[in-house]
């Protein structure tokens, strides 16, 4: 067993299963998916660490444990049409793809975008796109989609991508409030969504998720 799936299985066994996520598919992706690609090559050696990991300003990857449970909270099955906005270099997307029957992500990073395909392409993850475009426009031209997730924080959610959304689909995102977080699971039903808490997480506010902030005197 090499070095890196050495620390995968330790954070799975350490920061995955102890936060009670037991969805074998979910434990099974995350000790296949090597992690260590898709973070910047400076960053392998933190690859696996309890936190979310820093790729460029303002953006992570989600420590295992939140992706963990928020994929345990939304319970994809493998016929569903998954959209994964701010896929950063690729990890969420990847793991997702082994959950779902494909994955359409979207990336305003170009970078990050480009970066993301060629590893995605590389490691043979092949039902899962990429797409460069604002996050909170989504991606509708492929949709509607049975499940959306957010990689990182979000202070509210467009309409446009709730739009996005099958009837009877999910969407899971972590809503911020100063520096405390919860993530939180919306059901789709007759065109409203109900939100539900999960559990409690932070991360950074994505690109276009802030608040719209009032002028008040």
């Amino acid at each position: 067993m090499t070095e890196f799936a050495q620390r995968r299985t330790m954070m799975v066994d350490t920061q995955v299963r102890p936060s009670d996520v037991t969805k074998f598919p979910i434990i099974e992706a995350m000790l296949t998916v090597p992690r260590e690609v898709y973070v910047p090559s400076e960053k392998r050696e933190a690859a696996y660490i309890g936190e979310n990991v820093d790729i460029a300003p303002g953006r992570v990857v989600l420590e295992p444990r939140t992706l963990a449970k928020l994929l345990d909270a939304l319970d994809i099955q493998p016929d569903e049409l998954v959209l994964d906005l701010g896929c950063g270099l690729g990890y969420s997307t990847a793991v997702i793809a082994r959950l779902a029957d494909a994955v359409v992500a979207v990336e305003e990073n170009a970078d990050l975008a480009a970066a993301a395909q060629r590893t995605l392409s590389a490691e043979g993850v092949d039902n899962a796109a990429v797409i460069e475009g604002a996050l909170v426009s989504g991606a509708a031209k492929h949709g509607p989609y049975d499940v959306i997730t957010v990689q990182g924080g979000v202070e509210q959610i467009p309409q446009a991508l709730i739009d996005q959304l099958k009837d009877g689909g999910r969407i899971g995102a972590v809503f911020m409030e100063g520096a405390l977080g919860a993530a939180r699971v919306g059901y789709k039903v007759d065109g409203q969504v109900t939100w539900r808490l999960a559990f409690n997480a932070a991360a950074p506010v994505l690109p276009g998720f802030a608040a719209q902030r009032g002028f008040v005197l």
